[in-house]
């Protein structure tokens, strides 16, 4: 364990937050700091306020593999509901328009769904943190301005409409799988706009970020010191190479390897963990010319 600036302790490794809603990302970042005693704290992706569930943090050392764990692909669950469109997309904002929809039936809200499967091209909501001119969009929408956002290529893995409400008719449930970076409540605006009028989000959790399910959650509340995972676990869903102390002399110095030497395989493009015998970190491993790969990230 190493020390920080201030003598103390130092704290590293992976926690699994189970967000409550009304809580941004940051807030829970500005908590989590308080609670464990360190500044080093990180998310790896925003969960909207009014969303709830998995929330990934890195402390200490596992910030700087933030970046892997941002790329995870996510699952999440919500409600659709046709017939009214908003603001913001979900409903935290304000109805702009209604819709007669009461005749849609859910072979047709799975339909739509599924047209929006796959590799598609999904426009930013305006109330979102993506910048546009050097300023974010959620800020000019406060604004009052609305600016034209380039589709960006997302991944809808699955996108599978479950059930419609009994107690909330034209409310549909449902559960995508995604990659990084797709809004779900603008798929669910898009079903109610293929259906021939318009919808939101509510109710978003997001219930898996990679391997990592509501199982190794914790609510803010309870978390403490034992929560924390070891910093190996921000990148265990890649190939892992283990090797010996006289390499791990060399890794810890971030040299550049033979492919050979440190035992990767030949034709994978990586990234590899690289871990001591005993199953620490040492670093991330990255192609480089030729036969040799080089360190994108080292543990100290």
């Amino acid at each position: 364990m190493g020390r920080s600036r201030a003598g103390t302790p130092g704290i590293d490794g992976v926690c699994i937050i189970d967000k409550e809603p009304a809580w941004t990302s940051h807030d829970v970042v500005a908590k989590s700091r308080g609670i464990l005693g360190t500044k080093k704290v990180g998310h790896s992706g925003t969960l909207d306020p009014d969303a709830t569930g998995l929330l990934v943090l890195g402390v200490g050392k596992a910030t700087r593999l933030l970046s892997y764990l941002t790329a995870l692909p996510k699952t999440y669950t919500g409600e659709i509901v046709l017939g009214t469109e908003t603001s913001t997309l979900d409903a935290s904002g304000e109805v702009t328009a209604t819709h007669t929809m009461q005749g849609v039936t859910i072979d047709q809200v799975r339909a739509a769904a599924v047209a929006l499967t796959g590799d598609i091209l999904q426009v930013p909501p305006m109330v979102s943190a993506i910048q546009i001119d050097g300023k974010r969009l959620h800020e000019l929408a406060r604004e009052g301005k609305e600016v034209e956002r380039p589709a960006r290529p997302v991944t809808v893995y699955r996108f599978e409409i479950l059930d419609e409400l009994d107690h909330d008719p034209g409310v549909f449930r449902c559960q995508v799988e995604c990659s990084s970076g797709t809004y779900i409540r603008s798929l669910a605006a898009d079903v109610g706009t293929a259906l021939g009028g318009g919808g939101h989000l509510r109710n978003l959790r997001r219930t898996a970020v990679g391997g990592f399910t509501e199982a190794d959650a914790v609510p803010l509340g309870v978390l403490t010191v034992e929560h924390l995972r070891p910093v190996a676990s921000a990148v265990c869903h890649l190939p892992q190479v283990t090797v010996d102390d006289e390499i791990a002399a060399d890794v810890r110095f971030g040299k550049v390897l033979e492919r050979a030497r440190i035992g990767v395989d030949p034709d994978h493009v990586g990234p590899w963990s690289v871990l001591t015998t005993d199953g620490h970190l040492l670093a991330v491993y990255v192609a480089f010319r030729g036969s040799t790969v080089k360190p994108a990230v080292v543990i100290p």
